[in-house]
């Protein structure tokens, strides 16, 4: 896992390429790189975290046998031995890398290359004789990419939106976005961000840059991959099959040169992967084992995740998180993330990653992935009752509060609306959360969090393999008598003992209510006040802001959703400005 940077076209120069490159530092401490090409119409930047081959064999950007192709990559090609086998006739491999297999893939299928890699990737390769730039990334966008196009058609590329600032596009807010976000609580928004003139390629999309044109196109999309027709084969027969791609979508992931361990909550899906690895590397493995706690026993999984490592040879290191953590961690942390992030519980695993690379850990596997797959939110429950399933849980009320905003700025927010590709609500809700809301956010999060420590997540449930099988289950296979997940429950069974694979669904959660309320009352007035004070009269109604944290602090309210975006906004204030003034509408 690595930071990728690339500029195209006639209007840049070596001097914004070192910038982006130097300030995604934290993405790939072991190494940097860069390429030009000789008519310096293109170049390529890359940082290294060592993962596959450590030697210098396997720096970037890397060409091609042929001397054509020059290749940065960001993630991870867990098949790529197989992949290998299958071209070494044909090419000549020179290191040991995943990176060398892609390129080799590339130069003999194109394109067509993407549909059979597994794994999580973005990558810039440029063809030196066509002049052309082809760009891709992943199926689930589980490793970024981001670019800003010129009205000359220069294309700059980076795996962080800072990285696109600090070439010199200009820090200014997009509105809508963050209207929107404000008034309907949207984190991802597909293509835009947060910053005017810095886009997203979407997940499983593709860019071709050429003649200073780019050409954006879809290559995955699940619900085409999977059709409308759901899978009627015996029961028995899909989970033996789900299982075993289960067992494999681990054992690819332990592929590494460096030490691999695994992040575990005290849930279904925690439990499942480690009963996972245990099928891979046996009972005895010694994986270390992560998780955090913030020391109130209501929100803390320390007790079930005791329980799943009692017979185990893991040891468990723990985080802890503490209110005094959090001013700091919050403004450390916003500065990797770039854009709002989700609150205290993000801040949690942040204390994770820290302390894996504390420990040699470069490597954590984590279980997101599961309750998309097999509709585990309760909402999915609650939309086969006929009710509405909203995009932001864990709250009776409303969880943002528009009307703090002005009237003009309100109107600016676009109501979301997704696409209903399937026959069936569940599959809808699910494809949702997959392309728009749930995973999109997550792994921005993650992304982000995990390279602050310069240590990589691989998640193995997010195999697209297991998401199109899960997909094509009936829904009663998922939800009966008022039990979600249900077959993966059953399958589960085969790893782990009953009383853990029956365990309701509990998010994973922080006292993040009580701690603003409480420790954090002063640290959070401030934050909110800044943020009413900068954009009072154009995107705020300061006095009506002030009232509602009033409320809130007296206990009027049961979530803390829109105080956090409120914080969100003035963290990114003080980052913004302590580099250059963020540009407010119309200056």
């Amino acid at each position: 896992m690595c930071g990728i940077a690339g500029a195209f076209g006639k209007s840049w120069n070596s001097e914004q390429l070192d910038k982006m490159i130097s300030i995604q530092h934290h993405r790939g401490p072991d190494n940097e790189g860069s390429y030009q090409d000789p008519t310096a119409i293109a170049g390529l930047g890359h940082n290294r975290l060592s993962i596959i081959d450590l030697s210098r064999a396997g720096q970037q950007p890397m060409r091609s046998n042929s001397g054509n192709y020059y290749i940065v990559f960001n993630g991870e090609i867990y098949n790529f031995l197989e992949l290998k086998c299958a071209l070494e006739s044909e090419y000549e491999f020179r290191t040991q890398t995943d990176t060398e297999v892609l390129l080799a893939a590339y130069q003999k299928w194109g394109p067509d290359c993407l549909d059979r890699l597994i794994g999580m990737f973005s990558f810039v390769i440029w063809d030196k004789a066509k002049k052309t730039a082809f760009i891709a990334r992943d199926r689930f966008g589980v490793k970024p990419l981001y670019y800003h196009q010129k009205n000359d058609g220069t294309l700059l590329i980076a795996s962080e939106i800072k990285a696109l600032h600090a070439a010199g596009v200009r820090k200014e807010f997009d509105e809508k976005i963050w209207a929107t976000y404000l008034t309907h609580g949207i984190y991802n928004h597909t293509e835009r961000t947060f910053w005017k003139g810095i886009c997203s390629l979407p997940a499983g999309h593709q860019m071709v840059w050429k003649n200073h044109r780019t050409e954006i196109s879809r290559w995955y999309d699940i619900a085409e991959r999977i059709g409308d027709e759901f899978d009627q084969r015996p029961e028995a027969v899909v989970e033996d099959e789900y299982f075993e791609l289960m067992k494999e979508s681990v054992k690819l992931r332990f592929r590494s040169d460096v030490p691999v361990g695994i992040n575990l909550s005290g849930g279904l899906d925690s439990s499942s992967l480690l009963g996972l690895v245990h099928a891979v590397q046996g009972f005895n493995s010694k994986v270390k084992a992560f998780t955090f706690i913030t020391g109130d026993p209501d929100y803390d999984e320390l007790p079930w995740v005791g329980q799943m490592l009692a017979k185990t040879n893991h040891s468990l290191i723990i985080s802890k998180l503490s209110p005094k953590d959090v001013p700091r961690l919050a403004a450390d942390v916003q500065y990797y993330q770039d854009e709002p992030f989700g609150g205290l519980p993000t801040l949690a695993y942040a204390g994770i990653f820290e302390k894996a690379r504390e420990n040699g850990v470069i490597v954590l596997l984590d279980g997101n992935g599961m309750d998309e797959q097999w509709a585990g939110y309760d909402y999915y429950q609650s939309a086969l009752n006929g009710n509405s399933a909203n995009v932001i849980q864990g709250t009776k009320e409303k969880p943002v509060r528009p009307e703090c905003l002005t009237g003009e700025f309100r109107s600016l927010a676009e109501k979301p609306e997704f696409p209903e590709v399937f026959p069936d609500k569940i599959r809808n809700l699910q494809y949702r959360d997959i392309n728009f809301t749930k995973i999109t956010r997550a792994m921005r999060f993650n992304d982000r969090i995990s390279m602050r420590s310069s240590t990589e997540l691989r998640e193995p449930f997010l195999d697209h393999r297991m998401f199109e099988l899960a997909l094509r289950q009936p829904v009663e296979r998922k939800i009966s008598n008022n039990v979600r997940k249900k077959m993966l429950r059953r399958i589960a069974q085969r790893m782990i003992p009953q009383r853990l694979s029956e365990s309701p669904k509990r998010p994973v959660q922080t006292p993040q209510r009580e701690w603003l309320r409480g420790d954090l009352r002063e640290w959070a007035d401030e934050h909110i006040k800044q943020a009413g004070s900068y954009f009072s009269g154009s995107w705020f109604d300061k006095k009506s802001i002030i009232e509602v944290w009033r409320k809130f602090c007296d206990g009027q309210s049961d979530n803390s959703f829109y105080i956090w975006q409120w914080i969100s906004l003035s963290l990114i204030l003080d980052v913004a400005n302590s580099k250059a003034r963020v540009k407010k509408s119309g200056e």
